[in-house]
């Protein structure tokens, strides 16, 4: 494995663990943070049969409070360069073809709100808050936030949060949507690795096409998006996994799924 110094990574059970590692700075992105996740996704991406799935957390008591705002909002001339780098990383984990499970374990802050939304299923766990954070500090919302979080808890609660910085518990984040589920603080990495080792051992690269399609039916039409859901089908139908789950039932066992 790298020799990574801001996040820890390691891969159990075909599941792909992504801890971001500064608690004493509560986990704040930075250049170095981005960079180093980034490898770590691209890592993932290349090597499918030992990926799976994916966990990302935060180490400590934090999941991730935000940017850090000597590291990529200050000064303001090359902000869009240093930023940039971790909006490619939201981009890949939203188009992984693998699940990717938030397990979101204290505050998740600004871009660490938007790092969690961008995650196809968020676990929250009791001590989890929520906060977008950018008007306080005279800022638009970034980290994908504008794109991630109207699509979980709709236009208005998105305003809501972005106009006040309410926070949310994470028993309020489950309420409204925001988390799939809220779990007990000791529970939450178990649960999490648990759920991500279930998926790992699915049609993974089913999943990935349904996270492409569910993506873009926000943007096409009704007969685009049939379209495009003809084609994926027909794609998967051919897929090794697809054939394996048709000998699988004609033979009454269960299917072993490989991901191809």
């Amino acid at each position: 494995m790298p020799d990574y110094t801001t996040i820890v990574f390691e891969v159990r059970d075909k599941v792909a663990h992504l801890t971001l590692n500064r608690p004493e700075s509560a986990n704040a992105l930075g250049p170095k943070v981005a960079a180093e996740m980034m490898d770590a996704m691209v890592r993932c991406e290349d090597d499918r049969a030992a990926v799976r799935a994916m966990v990302i957390t935060g180490a400590g008591r934090f999941f991730c409070a935000g940017a850090d705002l000597k590291g990529f909002y200050t000064p303001p001339d090359g902000l869009k360069s240093r930023v940039s780098v971790f909006h490619a990383v939201l981009s890949r984990i939203a188009r992984a073809e693998f699940p990717v499970i938030a397990a979101v374990n204290g505050a998740a802050a600004g871009a660490g709100m938007g790092l969690a939304c961008a995650c196809d299923i968020v676990f929250a766990a009791e001590s989890a808050k929520f906060v977008m954070a950018y008007s306080k500090i005279g800022l638009s919302p970034d980290g994908g936030t504008t794109y991630f979080l109207p699509r979980r808890i709709g236009m208005a609660r998105a305003l809501e949060l972005v106009f006040t910085n309410r926070q949310l518990t994470g028993r309020e984040a489950f309420e409204w949507g925001l988390a799939n589920r809220m779990l007990a603080d000791a529970e939450l990495q178990n649960e999490a690795h648990a759920f991500a080792a279930t998926l790992a051992t699915g049609p993974t690269r089913a999943y990935g096409a349904a996270k492409q399609l569910m993506h873009s039916g926000w943007s096409e039409s009704l007969e685009s998006q049939i379209d495009k859901e003809l084609r994926s089908i027909g794609a998967m139908a051919r897929s090794r996994d697809a054939r394996e789950a048709i000998a699988a039932f004609n033979e009454k066992r269960a299917p072993v799924f490989t991901g191809e």
